[in-house]
């Protein structure tokens, strides 16, 4: 736990398009924290991807790698922009966040779904699908296939080409993260389902058994299932309440955290933790964005719905400062103002108030002042 008299060292990377939008909104939320909570931060911004393409020719830079390890957490926006689609593969504006994962040793990402009482009508599901839907997906992501080697594209005998992408996991690499699941689960509603292709994939067969090991040996005590990838995707939009902590290789974490966003409504209102393994020092290096993307037909508009970037932020103080009643008064907070009928146009509904993102983000923090006085 972070000691709540020292300052709180923060590096926020606002990134592309709508990242530094909805990451201003943040600000508001930390400037009522240190007004009303009597807490201290200091905030150390920097560039990353196309932003960082624009002024250093890379999608980040060492020194932000050095400063993300010094800080006690990072505040992620979001990167990605088309006018930089002619780089190379290794300047994409996306390696930023890869990096930072990979350098930081970021191997468990939380992406929580869940519906808020006033946005069961958003979702695209039938009302009595998804209503009090609340999961935890934990998805390892400094493995699998987006860092397996051999990768790359070859030129064949015959002048045709070869896309290669290698599937790799260790033993080690499954068990950390499958013990995040289960201490995820013993404070939620004790319950995993492990997800994997173990029926065609030798990885999947390795991950299955790993998991159903560490299970056996530490978690006992925690109802454990396993569900084939494609199966799961089915699951989630057929009964998506049978799920508690759901925990899956990268691949498959990236594309059903994405399925199960929607059962919420909209990738706007979805948060994530990428955490990484506890230091010498007891301090665990973590990183904190939502899971939309940078959106650039919306950039600048003032549109952008910052409730993401936000309800990250109250993961930040959960997961990393243990600074849970601020957490909680975050999330009563972005509920309060859903509920009382404000939306941005991507929640937009029949009836409700349509607002901008510094609106939405003032209307936060003046709940936050009546839960507060309350």
């Amino acid at each position: 736990m972070t000691d709540p008299k020292q300052p709180v060292k923060l590096l926020v990377l606002p990134g592309d398009g709508i990242g530094p939008e909805v990451v201003r909104e943040v600000g508001r939320i930390i400037a009522w924290l240190e007004k009303n909570r009597g807490l201290t931060f200091e905030l150390t911004e920097d560039l990353v991807g196309g932003a960082s393409l624009a002024e250093y020719g890379v999608p980040i830079r060492d020194e932000v790698i050095e400063k993300a390890w010094a800080a006690d957490a990072v505040l992620f926006g979001s990167v990605g922009d088309p006018k930089w689609g002619h780089v190379g593969f290794d300047k994409r504006p996306e390696v930023a966040i890869l990096k930072l994962r990979q350098e930081l040793g970021l191997f468990a990402n939380l992406r929580p779904a869940k519906v808020f009482d006033a946005l069961v009508d958003s979702s695209t599901l039938k009302p009595d699908v998804v209503r009090g839907l609340d999961i935890m997906i934990v998805r390892e992501t400094v493995g699998g296939i987006y860092f397996g080697n051999p990768r790359g594209i070859e030129t064949l005998p015959d002048g045709s080409k070869r896309g290669i992408n290698t599937e790799v996991y260790t033993t080690s690499e499954i068990q950390r993260v499958a013990r995040v699941a289960f201490d995820l689960a013993r404070k939620r509603d004790n319950r995993v389902c492990s997800v994997e292709k173990c029926n065609v994939m030798e990885s999947g067969l390795l991950w299955k058994e790993v998991v159903t090991d560490v299970h056996a040996r530490e978690f006992a005590d925690v109802e454990l299932s396993h569900m084939l990838a494609d199966n799961c995707a089915m699951q989630l939009v057929r009964n998506p309440r049978q799920f508690d902590v759901l925990v899956t290789g990268n691949l498959f974490g990236d594309i059903l955290s994405d399925l199960a966003s929607m059962l919420t409504g909209s990738l706007g209102m979805l948060p994530s933790a990428t955490l990484g393994a506890e230091q010498a020092d007891g301090r665990r290096p973590a990183l904190y964005e939502p899971i939309h993307g940078s959106a650039p037909d919306i950039a600048g508009q003032g549109i952008a719905n910052p409730i993401a970037q936000i309800l990250s932020f109250a993961m930040l103080l959960r997961y990393s400062l243990n600074m849970q009643a601020e957490a909680d008064m975050i999330e009563q907070a972005v509920s309060n103002v859903l509920a009382s009928g404000l939306r941005t146009a991507d929640i937009m509904a029949e009836g409700m108030a349509r607002v901008g993102t510094s609106v939405m983000g003032e209307a936060i923090v003046r709940e936050l002042d009546k839960l507060q006085a309350s």
